[in-house]
C-alpha cells in the first residue's frame, strides 16, 4: 500500500490518521505522535487505537527491519494516560480492561522481533514512560524540559500497563519504588545513570544482581512499606498497592504480576481518594487558564513594594521568568536581607542542577533594588508587600490607578496557590492582567471577591479557633499535631501555627471575630496574646509551641508555651474528644466556612474553593478538598456530626444554609 520514491514510503492510510503517523525510511519506520490542538500527546484510546494499527503494519511490513517512536511535540513525548478515559469508566473491570488492552499492546513491543526504539525529547510520563520501557532502546536528548516519571501515585492510581513489572527489572528495586511512590520527575542525565535511558544493552542486565536474593528484596518491601506508611498514614492506597504489585511480579513471575497491576489498577481508579486526587488535577488544570481573556498589555515591569520575606519571595518568582523587576525598601538594610534571600533562592536551584550558575546570573539581571521610586511610572504592574499595617498600606495605594488583591502564600517560591481578590468595580482587565502574571510566575490562581479574610483566611479562622480550643483541652501541640496529620494534613495544626506566626494568628482571630462574631469562637484569643507576650511567635522567633534550632532538624515542646497551655486549660469533654471526634470538628468548621464563602458569592465556584484549600491551606489532598470531601462523605452526615458540637459548644458548629439544603437531597453535588 502506500507509494515509494526510493528509501522513502508513507503508508495511505496515514492520511486517515490524527494521532499517529508512520514513514518508512529505507528499512526503519518513524513513528510520530501527534495529538492534535493539543501542547502535549496523551495515550488517549484513539491514540492507543492509531497507535496499534501502526505498529501492526510495522510488523506485517518485511521491508522494515526496526522502528523508532518519536513524538511531533517539541517538549513532548507523552504525557500520560489521557485520565478522561479512565473516569469514563463506572466499574473496576471497565478500568482493569483499560489496563490490560495497554499491557497486552506493550508486550508485544517487548516482544518484537524488530527492535523498536523510544527516541525522547521533553517529557515521558505516566503511560508515556511504560511505551518508552517496553521498548528496546531509548534515546533521550539532555534537555532541562525531557523528564521522565511515574506521576500516577499523584492521582492515587499505579502505573497500569506494565510499569510496576519492567521498571524494578530495568533500575532496580529501590529506584523503582523510590520513582514510583513519589511520582517525582527524573532528568535525562540521572535517568541515564540510572539505566533507564540510552543504553545499548538488554534492560534486564541493569537490574543489579543483589536483588535475585529473596531475603534481600524482603528487606526492601519492608523498609520502602514502613517508609510509606510514615508518609502517608496509610490514607492513601496507590502506595501500598505498588509495592504489593511489584512485589507479586517479582516473586511470582510476570504472568502474575501483570494481572494483578491490572487488577489493582482498576480496584484504584474507583476509591474516593483517586477521584479526590483526579479532581485536583482537573481543578489544577482549570485554575493554570485565564478565562478573563488576554490583557490588552503584555507585563514587561513589575515593581514591588517591601523587600521583606514576602516581596523578596515574589520578586524571585517574576524574575525567574525573565520580567524586569523593581524591587524597593525603605532601608538599605531591608533592601539587601531581601537581594539576599533572592540569591540563596536561586543559588539553591544552582546547587540542586536545576540552574546553571550563568542562567542564575543572567535571572539576576532582571532584578533592580532601590530605596526610591524611580522608574516606578514605566512598571506595568505594581505589587505591595509592605508589613500588614493599614496605614501605610493606604499612603502606597493613593498614587495607583487601578487596585486588584494579589494575595500570595509563603515561601512563595514554594507555595503553589495566587489568590487574586477583585470588587464589583475591578475592570475585567485589571484582572486578566493579573492572571496572566500569576500564571508566568507559575502560580495555580482562584479568583475571589472580596471580603473580611478573602476565602483562605476566612477558612483557615475557625479551624485555628478550634486547634486552639483542642490545645487548651489537652495541653498537648504534639496530640494536636498526630490527630490532624493522622487525618491527612500534610502539617499539624500545632506546627502550622507555628510556621503562620503566632502574631499573625492572634492577628486573624481579632479582625475576623470583629467582623463574623461567634462563628470564629473557640480557643481563648488571651493565651495566643500571653504567647505573643512572651517572644513565642513560631517560628521565625525560634520559639512557639515548639523549640526550633538552626540546622537542627527535629523540634521539640517549648516548655514556656506549655506552662501558658496548662495555665488555660479546659475540662474535655469526653463524648467529642476522641481522635474522630477532633479530626471532625477541625474539619467541620473548615467546611463549614468554604461553604458560607459560596453561599455568599466570595467564591465563584467549588472548584476553586477545593484548589485553595489544597494548595494555599494544606487540606488533606486525598480528600480532595472541602467540597469534593462533602460529596463522599456526605452533607447529611457531616450535618448531623455538627449538630452534636453544636450541642456541646454552640453555634460556632451551626452549619449554614446551603450545607443544610445539601443535606436535605442527598442526590446534590458540589463536584461533578
Amino acid at each position: 500500500t502506500g507509494y515509494a520514491c526510493r528509501h522513502f514510503a508513507v503508508s495511505s492510510i496515514m492520511m486517515e490518521r490524527t494521532h499517529v503517523n508512520c514513514e518508512i525510511k529505507g528499512d526503519v519506520a518513524v513513528v510520530r505522535f501527534n495529538t492534535p490542538d493539543s501542547k502535549v500527546n496523551t495515550l488517549s484510546k484513539k491514540l492507543q487505537s492509531e497507535f496499534t494499527e501502526v505498529m501492526n503494519e510495522v510488523w506485517a511490513n518485511d521491508g522494515v527491519r526496526s522502528a523508532v517512536l518519536i513524538s511531533s511535540k517539541p517538549s513532548c513525548f507523552i504525557a500520560g494516560a489521557d485520565i478522561n478515559m479512565i473516569e469514563e469508566c463506572k466499574s473496576v473491570e471497565e478500568v482493569t480492561r483499560l489496563s490490560q488492552e495497554g499491557q497486552k499492546m506493550f508486550l508485544k513491543i517487548e516482544e518484537s522481533t524488530k527492535p523498536v526504539v523510544a527516541a525522547i525529547n521533553g517529557s515521558c510520563l505516566g503511560g508515556g514512560l511504560e511505551v518508552a520501557i517496553a521498548c528496546h532502546y531509548r534515546i533521550a536528548t539532555k534537555d532541562s524540559k525531557t523528564v521522565l516519571g511515574t506521576p500516577e501515585v499523584m492521582l492515587g492510581l499505579l502505573p497500569g500497563a506494565g510499569g510496576t513489572q519492567r521498571l524494578p527489572k530495568m533500575v532496580g528495586l529501590p529506584n523503582a519504588f523510590d520513582m514510583m511512590l513519589t511520582g517525582k520527575n527524573i532528568r535525562a542525565d540521572k535517568a541515564k545513570k540510572m539505566g533507564l535511558v540510552d543504553q545499548l544493552v538488554s534492560p534486564l542486565a541493569v537490574q543489579s544482581w543483589a536483588f535475585k536474593f529473596p531475603v534481600i528484596r524482603e528487606q526492601v518491601y519492608k523498609m520502602v512499606r514502613k517508609k510509606v506508611m510514615a508518609q502517608t498514614k496509610g490514607l492513601y492506597p496507590a502506595p501500598l498497592k505498588i509495592i504489593e504489585v511489584v512485589k507479586t511480579g517479582l516473586e511470582q513471575g510476570s504472568d502474575a504480576g501483570y494481572l494483578v497491576e491490572s487488577q489493582k489498577f482498576g480496584e484504584l481508579a474507583m476509591t474516593n481518594e483517586s477521584k479526590a486526587l483526579t479532581g485536583l488535577y482537573h481543578g489544577q488544570v482549570a485554575c493554570k487558564k485565564n478565562k478573563f481573556g488576554k490583557p490588552q498589555k503584555e507585563t514587561e515591569t513589575v515593581a514591588i513594594l517591601g523587600a521583606g520575606l514576602m516581596g523578596a519571595g515574589i520578586a524571585q518568582v517574576t524574575i525567574d521568568k525573565g520580567i524586569l523587576t523593581v524591587l524597593k525598601d525603605t532601608t538599605m538594610e531591608g533592601l539587601d536581607r531581601g537581594q539576599q534571600q533572592i540569591y540563596k533562592g536561586l543559588n539553591d536551584k544552582v546547587k540542586r542542577k536545576n540552574l546553571t550558575s550563568f542562567q542564575r546570573d543572567r535571572l539576576l539581571s532582571n532584578l533592580i533594588g532601590q530605596l526610591d521610586y524611580k522608574g516606578f511610572e514605566k512598571a506595568d504592574i505594581v505589587i505591595e508587600a509592605v508589613f500588614e499595617d493599614m496605614k501605610i498600606k493606604h499612603t502606597v495605594l493613593k498614587e495607583v490607578e487601578a487596585v486588584i488583591g494579589m494575595h500570595y502564600f509563603s515561601p512563595v517560591d514554594r507555595m503553589q496557590l495566587l489568590e487574586i481578590i477583585t470588587t464589583d468595580k475591578t475592570s475585567k482587565d485589571t484582572t486578566a492582567a493579573a492572571v496572566a502574571l500569576g500564571l508566568k510566575q507559575g502560580k495555580v490562581i482562584i479568583v475571589v471577591k472580596d471580603g473580611p479574610g478573602f476565602y483562605t483566611t476566612r477558612c483557615l479562622a475557625p479551624t485555628l479557633a478550634e486547634a486552639l480550643r483542642v490545645l487548651q483541652e489537652h495541653a498537648d501541640p504534639k496530640k494536636l499535631d498526630a490527630v490532624t496529620t493522622g487525618y491527612g494534613f500534610p502539617v499539624g495544626t500545632a506546627t502550622l501555627i507555628d510556621e503562620v506566626g503566632i502574631d499573625v494568628a492572634a492577628h486573624v482571630a481579632e479582625d475576623l471575630g470583629k467582623a463574623f462574631g461567634s462563628r470564629m469562637a473557640g480557643g481563648s484569643a488571651e493565651l495566643l496574646k500571653e504567647m505573643v507576650a512572651k517572644g513565642f511567635l513560631g517560628r521565625k522567633t525560634g520559639k512557639g509551641c515548639y523549640l526550633y534550632q538552626a540546622g537542627v532538624k527535629g523540634k521539640t515542646l517549648n516548655p514556656g508555651a506549655k506552662e501558658i497551655l496548662e495555665r488555660f486549660k479546659l475540662p474535655a469533654n469526653l463524648e467529642v474528644s476522641s481522635d474522630e471526634d477532633i479530626q471532625l470538628r477541625l474539619v467541620s468548621r473548615f467546611v463549614n466556612e468554604a461553604v458560607l464563602c459560596l453561599q455568599d458569592g466570595i467564591l465563584n465556584d467549588p472548584i476553586e474553593g477545593d484548589i485553595g484549600a489544597v494548595f494555599g491551606l494544606g487540606f488533606p489532598p486525598c480528600l480532595g478538598g472541602p467540597f469534593k470531601f462533602l460529596d463522599a462523605y456526605g452533607a447529611n452526615k457531616l450535618v448531623d456530626k455538627m449538630k452534636k458540637y453544636e450541642s456541646v459548644y454552640g453555634n460556632e458548629f451551626s452549619p449554614c444554609q446551603m450545607l443544610l439544603d445539601y443535606a436535605k437531597d442527598t442526590s446534590k453535588k458540589f463536584r461533578h
